[in-house]
């Protein structure tokens, strides 16, 4: 059985994300199991150059993981000839013009979403790929996780019969950094550095939505910026310019309505820090991130509204757990050995994450930021590019 090692390119991986779970908990993962086997008994192992702007920070992650090829070189990390593949976990306003240069060096790209922070901008890098004939993927997490997994599997075995409605919250306090650090960084809440919770959470629900019941077809939302002045890294106060909060319809395919909110200024009082419900005419479920929990139609009890009377149903003991019946990988890890098979086989399976899916995302976030600017409803055209 053949090994090789193949050179990645990862950028920002000095950031929350990159780092724990691009890096950590995925390439090195994949690393200290020997690399993804491919069809032909092959294996890949992944050999990660780290890029970002901090020299030591850099450092400091290299010599923590036994790493030696950094660099604050993008140009030159790109041009390694052992390089095949390049990650981008950058923010969002420097990630297009990087993800451009790749693509120039005829690398494979694998990014985080949103790809840009317009559509345009969406659908050019798309198009770039695909005229350069390099492959591309999007982290899209959500549905590797294992509540989206099992609750996937209830919706391909027709657990829901006709799907009526999505009802999902997301969000947590993220403190404004005053008294309490904040566990976001601050460009989130700068609109001009590509901040906001609707272009960040919309391009995530937009593939989740597709993944459950279908595309959306229409959307109206209402983003706001609940809090104005937030506290940065440094201590130094500044205008919050994005919005941190975003409350939507989805309308989609086959009469399905989704509602979904999405806050950085909500106290959570439920099971996880998202679930979604989804109602049908045979069933319902509820989902997190790691947690389904089933109600089928022939196990709905009759509540009867009566405000004069204290409850009595215990209305969650009424729901049955969905089983695991597998062991769940890290969702990160999982996609990142996906598109790594993607890539390297030869004749892989289309990559269904691709920069146009991406695109759809960056779409979706668009047309809500417009729908809340003019108060009204918005349909969603087929992307083209």
């Amino acid at each position: 059985m053949s090994v090789r090692e193949v050179g990645i390119v990862m950028n920002g991986v000095t950031g929350r994300m990159g780092y724990n779970q691009h890096l950590v908990r995925s390439i090195l993962a994949i690393r200290e199991q020997g690399g993804v086997e491919l069809a032909d008994g092959s294996r890949v192992v992944p050999d990660p150059i780290l890029v970002g702007r901090s020299e030591q920070k850099l450092r400091d992650i290299a010599h923590r993981h036994d790493l030696t090829k950094w660099t604050t070189d993008l140009d030159q990390a790109l041009s390694d000839p052992s390089v095949h593949i390049y990650f981008d976990a950058q923010a969002t306003r420097a990630r297009e013009k990087a993800v451009l240069a790749a693509i120039a060096a005829g690398k494979h790209i694998y990014c985080e979403k949103p790809t840009a922070d317009s559509v345009a901008g969406a659908v050019e890098l798309a198009r770039a790929a695909r005229e350069a004939g390099v492959r591309n993927g999007v982290v899209m997490d959500k549905i590797f996780l294992p509540g989206l997994r099992k609750l996937k599997r209830l919706v391909d075995v027709g657990f829901f019969g006709r799907i009526l409605s999505i009802r999902g919250e997301f969000g947590y306090w993220v403190f404004e950094g005053d008294w309490q650090r904040a566990q976001r960084p601050s460009w989130n809440y700068r609109a001009e550095e590509g901040g906001g919770i609707t272009l960040d959470m919309f391009c995530h629900w937009n593939y989740v939505l597709e993944s459950i019941a279908g595309p959306v077809r229409a959307v109206t939302a209402r983003s706001v910026t609940h809090i104005p002045q937030r506290w940065d890294e440094k201590g130094a106060g500044y205008d919050a310019t994005a919005d941190d909060a975003a409350y939507a319809i989805f309308e989609l395919d086959g009469g399905t309505i989704a509602q979904l909110n999405s806050s950085w200024c909500v106290r959570v009082f439920r099971d996880e820090l998202v679930e979604f419900q989804v109602d049908g005419t045979e069933g319902s479920a509820v989902a997190g991130l790691r947690n389904c929990r089933v109600q089928h139609r022939s196990a709905t009890p009759m509540p009867v509204w009566n405000p004069d009377m204290p409850v009595t149903e215990p209305f969650r003991d009424q729901w049955q757990q969905v089983p695991d019946n597998t062991a769940f990988d890290n969702g990160f890890k999982v996609e990142w050995e996906q598109f790594l098979r993607h890539v390297f086989e030869e004749d892989p399976q289309p990559f269904p994450h691709d920069f146009m899916a991406a695109a759809r995302g960056v779409q979706l976030a668009e047309l809500g930021m417009r729908s809340s600017q003019v108060g009204r409803r918005i349909e969603v055209p087929e992307v083209s590019g």
